[in-house]
């Protein structure tokens, strides 16, 4: 054992030490499955003991976080996991790499709340979100996929450089006929676009969103709304895009207007669209492979943020769908 390490931290904010640790030390315990060590925590001490390196990612972990609270912000759900994640993405921090390394992920300034991206996927996606008119995230769910693309386009209006926000969903399952539903406009699209009225309000006050909508700054429609515009100046986002069709998918593409960005997310494995019909999405990423201007990234089960159970529970779908059927 002679490669044990041991290291301990004090935090001098005892308050703040108490949210880093977790309720009933579950931040610690997190750490200590996640990177092989084991912490024994006193008080605003944590002493942690394992391999030097382990130890080390440790302590990067844990002050990251407590540099968080410091600026006075909450520790949600999956910031540890995130954090453990970028420590983790950095690799081995000997010799003197940790100078080396990106200190930080990229980050969504908005007047509600800071978005971090908590895996490296995610910091992928949102360089290629600040720097591309037109990108695609596809992945499973999970990954924050559509969450950081209205967080990109909330931060747009937020600073004018858009004057509109579109965001859009096939609805698959009415097969875009929304007759036969109850009720106006807004309450039959209601189900399928009720994801995104959540993200938005999770992102901004409730009370812009609500003066927005009746605006028109914000708009939330159904793909087919979408045809025979042309739309400039704004954030457009398609969601749940593997349930377009190849002419729903080239119709969106095509409103691309000036000075506008487009986000398309969607989960390639999740197609609802009836057999034997080609996904838009698929057939898209295909053909925009290699065009300057259009960026592809891949959300994995390593991006998945909502529970760690969930990146496994992920793998073991996708292994059990590459076996061969006997």
């Amino acid at each position: 054992m002679g490669d044990r390490h041991q290291i301990v931290l004090a935090f001098d904010d005892n308050r703040l030490a108490s949210a880093l640790f977790g309720q009933y030390g579950q931040n610690l315990a997190l750490i200590e499955r996640r990177l092989g060590v084991t912490a024994d925590q006193r008080g605003n001490h944590v002493s942690i003991e394992g391999s030097r390196d382990s130890c080390e990612q440790a302590r990067r972990v844990l002050e990251n976080l407590y540099d968080q609270l410091r600026r006075g912000r909450e520790l949600a759900a999956g910031d540890v996991e995130g954090a453990v994640r970028q420590t983790l993405a950095q690799g081995t921090l000997f010799p003197d790499e940790a100078e080396e390394a990106r200190p930080t992920f990229e980050e969504i300034n908005l007047r509600k709340r800071l978005v971090r991206a908590r895996t490296a996927g995610q910091d992928a996606y949102i360089r290629a979100l600040k720097r591309h008119p037109l990108v695609f995230g596809t992945g499973p769910a999970g990954t924050g996929k559509t969450w950081l693309a209205v967080a990109h386009a909330v931060a747009l209006f937020e600073r004018k450089e858009i004057d509109r926000i579109i965001l859009s969903r096939p609805a698959v399952e009415a097969g875009e006929r929304l007759g036969f539903l109850p009720g106006d406009m807004r309450e039959k699209v209601d189900p399928y676009l009720r994801p995104i009225y959540d993200a938005l309000y999770d992102l901004m006050d409730a009370r812009i969103v609500e003066r927005a909508l009746q605006t028109g700054e914000i708009e939330i429609a159904p793909l087919a709304f979408m045809r025979g515009r042309t739309l400039s100046n704004a954030a457009v986002i398609l969601d749940e895009a593997q349930n377009t069709t190849s002419m729903q998918m080239k119709m969106f593409l095509t409103r691309l207007g000036e000075n506008s960005r487009m986000i398309v997310t969607g989960d390639p494995s999740q197609v609802d669209l009836p057999p034997g019909q080609t996904s838009g999405l698929a057939e898209a990423l295909r053909l925009l492979a290699n065009i300057e201007g259009i960026v592809q990234v891949k959300f994995t089960s390593a991006d998945v943020i909502r529970h760690e159970l969930v990146a496994r529970i992920v793998d073991a779908y996708d292994s059990a769908r590459r076996e061969p059927k006997g």
